[in-house]
């Protein structure tokens, strides 16, 4: 049974909820990351993000897995309705900048619309107070690749202008989390 829901967990066929994650109305730590959009790499900022506007940041367990896909490319399909709304979106994960840089450019997951940051030790996500498990042996990605990191938990926080958070999200599947992001995002716009 164990192995059932740990394979549902990571595939995001079953979600838990964010145990001790970032609430609406805490300071969203400022974060600078090496990240990737389109395959190119680049320095993301939060603080240069905010700037422009609010920003989704999506924490998710690992690029090329199957809820992951699934998320990267709902929220690629639905990055024009996040700008109409006035935010950007980047996504954070333990993977390798050199994964990432695959990650972001590939047609079916972030399709070169979404940047994706990488957090190899785990620092981001924790500075969010989620979870960060280790890997576990012998996991391995859609590709066929061993997943060589560990895993944040699938969370993603609407952070304001300010640098608060408005949102937190989690605890339902990847489309679900992309789908009440973006209703977060365009109340914000609504206020």
């Amino acid at each position: 049974m164990k192995r059932v829901l740990a394979g549902l967990i990571l595939s995001g066929a079953l979600a838990l909820p964010a145990l001790a994650a970032l609430k609406e109305g805490d300071k969203a730590p400022e974060f600078t990351a090496p990240a990737s959009l389109a395959g190119k790499e680049f320095t993301f900022t939060l603080k240069d993000a905010l700037k422009k506007g609010p920003v989704v940041v999506y924490f998710y367990p690992a690029a090329f897995t199957g809820g992951c896909n699934t998320q990267a490319h709902a929220f690629s399909e639905n990055s024009d309705k996040f700008a109409a709304a006035g935010a950007s979106i980047v996504g954070v994960s333990l993977d390798k900048i050199a994964t990432l840089n695959q990650f972001s450019a590939d047609p079916q997951y972030c399709a070169g619309k979404v940047p994706v940051a990488s957090d190899p030790d785990g620092k981001i996500a924790k500075s969010y107070d989620l979870q960060v498990k280790d890997a576990k042996p012998g996991a391995k990605n859609t590709r066929g690749d061993e997943i060589d990191h560990g895993f944040a938990e699938r969370t993603t926080f609407v952070v304001t202008q300010n640098g608060k958070v408005a949102s937190t999200i989690g605890g339902m599947s990847p489309a679900d989390n992309v789908t009440k992001a973006l209703e977060a995002v365009q109340q914000l716009k609504g206020k």
